[in-house]
């Protein structure tokens, strides 16, 4: 027997297409909703006989691999790839012509991800990092299920993945390379791009993994210049905006919850699983995107958000939101009462999370307490910009009485008069084209004026992209989470990205470059290169860096004063408590940032 009939063989068609869709049993055979196409009547068969399954509405029909190939898109040799583990299969590709450049990559990733893995429990610095996560709040248990490890500070991996005679085959730098695991210098020489960090694999829907996500080693992360994390690039296997952390585990019990919870972090994500919320899947700090959604749809149209309490994470939830609205989501927020994170939340204490979730609001509700937040009703400028927005996001409503009680309430909450909030949102629907994707606003909005640390951001970027010289002592310098502005932040990590790829800043390849990561960075990168051009065209290199020094240690103050000001507000709350611990934590967390603020102004006095 061929290895394709074996696997057909020990699979049972009907449990496995249970797993994407719902099935119930007719006489012998089975039926379902065609998930290939819409109907109301079930006219999807299939023969647990015969192992065979026919739509008699599409016409599509086949075996338990094509049916796989079609939901997931996935050619035959990726196919075999999945179902091979689900019936206990070790697949043998006797003809390495035939064996593709993805499979060779998704092979290098997988022995990377053993190999991180046993340097978590060999390398001294490697059980430091064990002793954090166990101090973290992770079960020895958890550790071994997610698969963590550690990338050592020396040369190892490329050495381990080059010599493999036990496998027949090994992969050469240049592969380890595809395979986002290695950087190249100038004189081509290829070196390990994950040293002395906490690895954590991103596997894809389909059980691969795909890329990693990387932490600082904790005991160096004062000192850190690269980043707290730092991911896997894009490549020919791992794009960020197509995956969702966790989904892999979370899918099954997603569909028999009827709900994903969809958090930022993969710290989050796993502590979820591990205190019992098997339906968590993790954006990995980033907004939802479309294809993102599709994913969880295929599983539900229920779905709570429950990103950081903090300004990004309060972003991220927004883009998320209206994104999600788009495909019919049925939405809650979970505000989350202690703790600026799910991970947090779930250590003090699960029931904390259990409840917030439970008594999560509607996206609608959630929106408007927030609208009612961030603007004074009083001032007349201020309540025509939120009505503004309220009505923008109403107009995304499919349901009309959604839609109906939602403008009886902000009519008494801003005074305007019902009739005249219908006729605006009625005029701007009918001025949206059938089709259009864009989003259309109701009225037009004041813009809003940046702020001075988002102006700060702003030329930062602007004189690295006008200057390359000094990209490299800037990238060593600045993280991204200090700049401010989401679009910002976004940017100067492709930024970091692309240059520790290209070692070059080639203003054409970039600009292609951003457009596939995000159409909206294109124009950005025109707008901020002309600004470098208009404000700092006879600046000396002499009078650049001094400027960037001075950015850097601006944006730096600014971030730890902001932090400081959100641990002086938590300690006001935690010390008529009582809760001796959370203040002593919090002080600590006090002296650390004083001491790095005091720091800098000296640095910058002297």
């Amino acid at each position: 027997m061929s290895q394709v009939e074996d696997i057909k063989a020990r699979l049972d068609i009907v449990e496995l297409i249970r797993e994407y869709i719902t099935v119930k049993a007719v006489g012998a055979n089975f039926q379902a909703l065609c998930p290939f196409h819409h109907e109301k009547t079930p006219s999807f068969v299939i023969s647990p006989e015969k192992q065979i399954w026919h739509c008699f509405g599409c016409g599509r029909g086949g075996d338990v691999l094509s049916f796989v190939m079609e939901m997931e898109n996935l050619g035959f040799g990726e196919t075999l790839r999945l179902l091979a583990p689900k019936a206990g299969i070790t697949l043998r590709y006797e003809d390495s012509n035939n064996y593709s450049q993805r499979n060779r990559l998704l092979d290098i990733l997988d022995l990377a991800g053993k190999y991180f893995t046993h340097q978590l429990g060999q390398n001294s610095k490697g059980l430091e990092c064990r002793e954090y996560l166990l101090a973290r709040g992770l079960s020895e248990e958890t550790i071994k299920d997610w698969q963590l490890g550690y990338s050592p500070e020396t040369r190892g991996l490329i050495d381990f993945l080059g010599t493999r005679p036990k496998l027949g085959k090994k992969y050469t730098p240049e592969e380890i390379f595809l395979a986002g695991l290695a950087l190249k210098n100038e004189s081509g020489q290829y070196y390990e791009r994950f040293r002395d960090r906490i690895m954590f694999p991103i596997w894809d829907i389909n059980n691969n993994i795909i890329a990693f996500t990387a932490r600082v080693n904790p005991l160096k992360e004062a000192s850190e210049k690269l980043g707290k994390y730092i991911n896997s690039p894009q490549t020919e296997v791992y794009d960020k905006s197509q995956v969702l952390f966790a989904l892999n585990r979370a899918k099954k019990n997603i569909k028999k919850e009827n709900l994903a919870i969809i958090v930022e972090g993969q710290m989050d994500a796993i502590s979820a699983h591990q205190h019992g919320f098997s339906n968590v899947v993790a954006s990995s700090g980033t907004a939802l995107s479309s294809a993102q959604l599709k994913l969880i749809k295929r599983f539900t149209s229920n779905i709570a958000l429950a990103f950081d309490m903090d300004k990004a994470g309060q972003m991220a939830a927004d883009r998320g939101l209206k994104e999600a609205m788009t495909q019919d989501f049925n939405i809650k927020v979970i505000i989350l009462p202690n703790g600026k994170d799910p991970d947090e939340c779930l250590r003090n204490n699960p029931a904390d999370f259990k409840t917030a979730l439970t008594d999560a609001p509607t996206m609608m509700e959630y929106y408007f307490n927030q609208i009612k937040k961030e603007f004074d009703f009083t001032k007349i400028a201020e309540r025509k910009l939120a009505v503004a927005k309220l009505l923008n996001m109403i107009a995304k409503l499919a349901n009309k009485i959604e839609e109906d009680f939602w403008l009886k309430t902000i009519s008494a909450a801003a005074d305007v008069p019902e009739n005249i909030l219908r006729e605006t949102v009625k005029n701007a629907l009918a001025k949206v084209q059938p089709g259009s994707s864009k989003e259309t606003p109701l009225v037009n909005l004041p813009q809003a004026s940046l702020s001075r640390e988002e102006r700060m951001s702003e030329l930062f970027l602007s004189l690295l992209l006008k200057f390359p010289d000094f990209l490299e002592y800037s990238l060593n310098n600045l993280d991204p989470d200090y700049l401010v502005g989401e679009p910002y932040q976004l940017f100067y990590r492709n930024l970091i990205i692309y240059y520790n790829k290209t070692t070059v800043l080639d203003y054409q390849s970039f600009r292609e470059y951003l457009m596939n990561q995000d159409e909206s960075l294109g124009p950005l990168l025109d707008k901020i290169s002309l600004l470098g051009d208009k404000d700092f065209y006879d600046y000396t290199p002499a009078n650049i860096k001094n400027e960037i020094i001075k950015i850097i240690i601006d944006l730096k103050k600014s971030y730890w004063q902001a932090e400081i000001k959100v641990i002086e507000k938590e300690l006001a709350q935690a010390e008529p408590d009582g809760n001796k611990d959370r203040v002593g934590v919090l002080m600590s967390d006090l002296k650390i940032l004083n001491d790095k603020l005091r720091q800098i102004q000296i640095a910058n006095y002297d």
